[in-house]
Order: C-alpha cells, then sequence, then structure tokens
C-alpha cells in the first residue's frame, strides 16, 4: 500500500474527528495511521474554538455556564461520536457479558444504564472541574478546555499502537488500529505538552501544570484501553471514542487536584 501524505492524513482526520467540512481523499490504513498520530491537531483547533466560546460566555454570565458552553461546543463539534462510543463501552464493559455478546451490545442504537450513567457522571465531572478553572480566571479555564481537548486526541494515537488489534473486522476500528508506531504517539503527545507548557505561562500556574495533566489523563485512557483490550480483544471505533473521553476528563481531574 502507499504510503499516505501528512496532508492526507489530516484531511482524514478533520474529516473523521469533527464536523468540520473537509475533503477526505483517502480512505485506508495508511492514511488512517497518519490521521490517528496528526489528531492532536484536531484537539488543538476544535480546542481553541471551544476554549473561545466558554470563556466568552463566562465572562458575560459566570464560570459555570461558560464551562457548558465548552463542553456543549466540543460535542457539537464532533457530532457527539466519543460521547457516543464512551456509552457503547460502559454498557459493553457493564453487561458482563462474552466479548461477542459484549460487541453486539455496543453496536446496538439504544443506550443502556450503564452507558447513561457514566454519560452523566463524566459530562457533570467536566462541567464541574471546568467551572472551577473559569472561577479562578478566564485564561485558566480557556487553557483547561484546550488542554482536555488536546488529551483526548493524544489517546487516540495510543490506542492505534501497532500492537493494538481490532476487536472485529469492520468499522472505523479496524481501518485505523495498528496503524501507529510507538514513536509516533510519544512524539505527538510530546510535541501537544511541550504546546502546552508554553501556553501555561499565560494562566500564571506552574509550566508544568498543563503537561503534567495531559500526561494522567493519557494514562487513564491508557488504563481503560487495556482493560478493553483484554475484554474484547482489541479496539474497535467506540474504544477510541471512550479513551477520548476518558482522557479529557482525567486531565480536567489533574488540572482541578493540582490547583
Amino acid at each position: 500500500m502507499q504510503g499516505a501524505s501528512w496532508a492526507e492524513g489530516l484531511r482524514f482526520a478533520f474529516g473523521t474527528l469533527s464536523v468540520l467540512r473537509v475533503r477526505v481523499e483517502r480512505w485506508d490504513r495508511a492514511a488512517g495511521g497518519r490521521a490517528m498520530t496528526a489528531a492532536p491537531l484536531v484537539g488543538l483547533v476544535l480546542g481553541a474554538l471551544a476554549a473561545g466560546a466558554g470563556a466568552l460566555v463566562a465572562w458575560r454570565a459566570g464560570g459555570a455556564l461558560g464551562a457548558v458552553t465548552a463542553v456543549g461546543v466540543l460535542a457539537a463539534l464532533t457530532r457527539g461520536l466519543h460521547l457516543d462510543g464512551l456509552a457503547d463501552v460502559a454498557d459493553g464493559l457493564g453487561s458482563g457479558k462474552p466479548a461477542e455478546d459484549a460487541l453486539r451490545i455496543m453496536k446496538q442504537s439504544d443506550i443502556g444504564p450503564f452507558g447513561v450513567l457514566t454519560l452523566l457522571l463524566v459530562l457533570l465531572a467536566q462541567v464541574a472541574a471546568l467551572a472551577g478553572q473559569f472561577a479562578e480566571s478566564l485564561p485558566r479555564g480557556a487553557l483547561a478546555v484546550l488542554a482536555s481537548a488536546v488529551a483526548a486526541r493524544c489517546a487516540l494515537a495510543w490506542g492505534c499502537l501497532r500492537s493494538v488489534p481490532p476487536a472485529r473486522p469492520g468499522g472505523l476500528g479496524a481501518m485505523v488500529a495498528g496503524t501507529v508506531p510507538p514513536a509516533g504517539a510519544a512524539l505527538g503527545t510530546a510535541a501537544a505538552a511541550l504546546a502546552l507548557a508554553a501556553l501555561g505561562t499565560f494562566d500564571g500556574s506552574s509550566a508544568l501544570r498543563l503537561p503534567a495533566s495531559v500526561v494522567l489523563g493519557v494514562g487513564c485512557a491508557w488504563l481503560l484501553l487495556g482493560r478493553c483490550v483484554r475484554r474484547f480483544g482489541g479496539i474497535t471505533g467506540d474504544v477510541l471514542g471512550a479513551m477520548a473521553e476518558t482522557a479529557a476528563t482525567g486531565t480536567l481531574f489533574a488540572l482541578a487536584l493540582l490547583g
């Protein structure tokens, strides 16, 4: 298979991971690998849009509404893709059924009780954490939104490492599973952490606060990945979505705890 260019990978990434209108020229594993490696750039763009909207509302109406706005904008910019994956994975893991049955549950269009509860808790946690950050200052809240969005997309690269198999033959998970070299995932996360460290000087806190939180958030997603691989035999598109939301929430938790 002919290698894909980074431009083709970026178009794949934005066309798949956002509602932004992008012409996707290649839909294959080579382009998918480039897309997942470059996914943190998607997080940077979407996070900046959500951070700007959240900061504007927080300036006029308070941190709580600013937090709700930022979370809502991020969900809208991704068509709720990651949240849907989180709910499906929660139902699959919570079912206690064998892998084949759990995967079938995850493909169903409805949401079960485990999915509803998980969505509720995760969204509440994200809003509460962001409200606290906006209450400290508008720059701190905006950077928290940006960090969580970038961490979510960093997690996608780690979910697509060459050592991680697909759980089933079809779907987006099979398209991108096993396409990212470890060095690519590590470099993408390191670059995102360095960029956030530089931006962190604008909120008056330690330069290590944002990158440390991203690493902790991605670490939470890595733990979920291990659980899903053992439970389902590999990844699916839903697992990747669940990893993204786990990384975002873990990052916000870490930011809150680090003060």
